[in-house]
Order: C-alpha cells, then sequence, then structure tokens
C-alpha cells in the first residue's frame, strides 16, 4: 500500500465512507451491499481498523435485514408500516452517526445490532 491508505484515502475518511456506502441502495438497488463488501475485502488485511468497522457495519447490515423481515408480515395489523418506516430513519440515522464517529477514529458500535459477526478489535 503507497503511504499506507487504503485506496489512497486517509483511513478515517475511508471508514466515514465505507459506513456511507450503505446508503448508495437508495438510487442504485443492492449498491450499499456490494460496494461495502468490495471495499473491506480490498483493505481488511492491511487495516484491522477496516475491518473493524465493517464487521461492526455487517452486523448492524443483517440486524436490519432481520428486523425487516420480521416487520413484513406486520404490515397486514398496521404495526409493520410503521416499523419499516422507523428502521429506514434509524438506518440512515445510524449511519452519518457511524460515518461521523469514524470520520474521527472512533467505532462506534450501532445500536439495535445483532451480533452475528464476530468483532476483533483493531490492534
Amino acid at each position: 500500500m503507497e503511504d499506507n491508505k487504503p485506496w489512497g484515502i486517509e483511513v478515517n475518511a475511508f471508514c466515514l465512507l465505507f459506513h456511507l456506502s450503505q446508503l448508495t441502495s437508495i438510487i442504485i438497488p443492492f449498491a450499499g451491499i456490494i460496494l461495502p463488501i468490495v471495499m473491506w475485502a480490498t483493505n481488511k488485511d492491511e487495516f484491522p481498523i477496516v475491518d473493524a468497522h465493517a464487521r461492526n457495519l455487517f452486523n448492524w447490515s443483517l440486524s436490519l435485514l432481520l428486523y425487516l423481515i420480521i416487520s413484513i408480515p406486520l404490515i397486514f395489523i398496521v404495526i409493520g408500516v410503521i416499523s419499516i418506516y422507523t428502521l429506514f430513519v434509524l438506518n440512515i440515522v445510524f449511519v452519518i452517526m457511524a460515518a461521523v464517529k469514524a470520520n474521527k477514529g472512533i467505532l462506534w458500535k450501532y445500536p439495535l445490532s445483532i451480533h452475528f459477526v464476530k468483532q476483533k478489535l483493531p490492534a
């Protein structure tokens, strides 16, 4: 790696973009899944902090998917519509909060996140 920067970007800025990349699905379907995976896969070995942020984001993404799957059948009793809307707003808020913290060099854990992927703390 040249100058020890992922993709030529400062590590904190890369982690900020990593979290914000999840929001690309709003514009391009599935981009919010593919882009973070590519960003993580190309930098996880050289940058432990990127790996830690990726595991954190993937735990939130899987948790969000689970909450959405649970909410879909609840649409028939109206609470599903409310929960899906709430999850949409929470996802945007949480991703922005994580991105801001990442830019400051802080690994922020998403609230309501279930730990599916074991978290490794950076050295």
